[in-house]
């Protein structure tokens, strides 16, 4: 049987007193809990300065300052057997401390062991590039800088590598609009017909949540499926006007578009 809950004046119970709930973080424990890590960390502590470590999440996270980066990777490289660097990039702390935090993702396949060095950065500071102690970097930066904008000094091909050459603004920050700029708008318009053409054209429609009912080759439809390519209905717009479904619901009378009622004033 069901377990039996007091549901009295349950319409008046807070289930959720925070919006922004926060979950907690993952537990992060003394490096010198792990034999692997202690001996990584010390020979690290030997010749860098390491502003934090701790493990979290059975990885080894070393905090280091961002001039040492390509001196540290390389002595993780060659002194402590991490051959691989199976991820790197930036995350957007610009609101919050003004800084980037650029982390890399190491693996020593030797040890089976992972660990991640981070370092932080300020908007218009450049990190140099790992390209010669990491071939892998070599996309990921190119990756960093399209997406965040930050700049990575020696690098052989500093260029855009998703979006195009051209294009204004770095759309994995968190102040770059989620549909696009106007910029964004018109790119394509402009490239493939002119600017003269955007009274003609109009501007692109980068909403991700907007369904077009009569394309059926890019969309389903709201409420049933077509073939592709089939030719739209005569009065598409015919799918929307219900707000249940076609036997409605017992005991409440069926609502539909024709007998709504829109209030001028909110009460």
């Amino acid at each position: 049987m069901r377990r039996y809950v007091n549901r009295k004046n349950v319409q008046a119970k807070s289930y959720h007193t925070d919006r922004f709930h926060q979950r907690p973080q993952t537990p992060k424990f003394d490096p010198a809990s792990d034999e692997v890590f202690a001996k990584d960390l010390k020979s690290l502590e030997a010749k860098f300065e390491i502003k934090d470590a701790y493990i979290e999440v059975d990885q080894l996270v070393v905090i280091i300052d961002p001039k040492d980066n390509v001196a540290v990777m390389t002595h993780l490289r060659d002194k402590c057997d991490y051959t691989f660097l199976s991820e790197m990039s930036a995350i957007d702390y610009l609101a919050q401390d003004g800084e980037f935090e650029i982390f890399y993702q190491l693996l020593a396949m030797k040890k089976r062991k992972r660990m991640r060095v981070k370092c932080r950065i300020k908007e218009k500071q450049a990190i140099e590039s790992l390209y010669n102690v990491y071939k892998s970097a070599d996309w990921a930066e190119r990756e960093m800088y399209d997406m965040l904008g930050v700049i990575v000094n020696n690098h052989p091909y500093m260029k855009r590598i998703l979006m195009p050459e051209d294009w204004e603004g770095h759309p994995l920050l968190k102040t770059y609009p989620l549909v696009g700029d106007e910029a964004a708008q018109w790119y394509e318009i402009d490239k493939i017909f002119g600017k003269e053409y955007r009274d003609v054209v109009g501007p692109e429609d980068r909403d991700t949540k907007r369904i077009d009912p009569k394309d059926t080759k890019h969309f389903a439809r709201i409420g049933y499926e077509v073939p592709y390519g089939a030719k739209p209905v005569s009065k598409p717009d015919e799918v929307y006007e219900d707000f249940q479904e076609e036997d409605g619901v017992f005991l409440i009378t069926r609502f539909t578009k024709k007998n709504q009622k829109i209030l001028k004033e909110r009460k």
